[in-house]
């Protein structure tokens, strides 16, 4: 399983059974982070592009998967992903490395399950 499938899997069954605690503070904290990437007075590429340049700036191996899925999603491509490496280092200094290289990994990843074919679906046994 590729490190991006996996991350996902992982990523979304969590939250579910996260959200099944029905936590009122929880799920409006959830909700927070959503409302925050969505579009305003910026575009979401712009906030998660920030998103992206910050996680790196914390060293959130996590967050940097997520932000970087969703710069894909936004049609960020490579001169722009690293314009935001390029921030990210710059701000954080030399210890963002480490995680620069699992981004610029990361990223690749991600831009190869897109090109791959997609695998043909079994048939069902009648």
């Amino acid at each position: 399983m590729s490190q991006v499938t996996e991350f996902n899997d992982y990523r979304q069954r969590m939250n579910e059974k996260i959200m099944a605690a029905d936590n009122k503070v929880i799920k409006r904290f959830f909700n927070l982070d959503t409302n925050t990437y969505a579009a305003g007075a910026l575009d979401v590429k712009t906030k998660e592009m920030l998103g992206l340049a910050c996680s790196m700036v914390l060293r959130c191996d996590d967050c940097i998967k997520y932000h970087l899925g969703k710069c894909y999603e936004e049609k960020i491509n490579d001169e722009e992903i690293y314009e935001v490496f390029a921030i990210a280092n710059i701000i954080g200094g030399s210890i963002v490395i480490p995680h620069f290289r699992r981004a610029v990994e990361y990223w690749e990843e991600l831009k190869t399950e897109a090109a791959a074919p997609a695998a043909p679906h079994a048939e069902h046994a009648q």
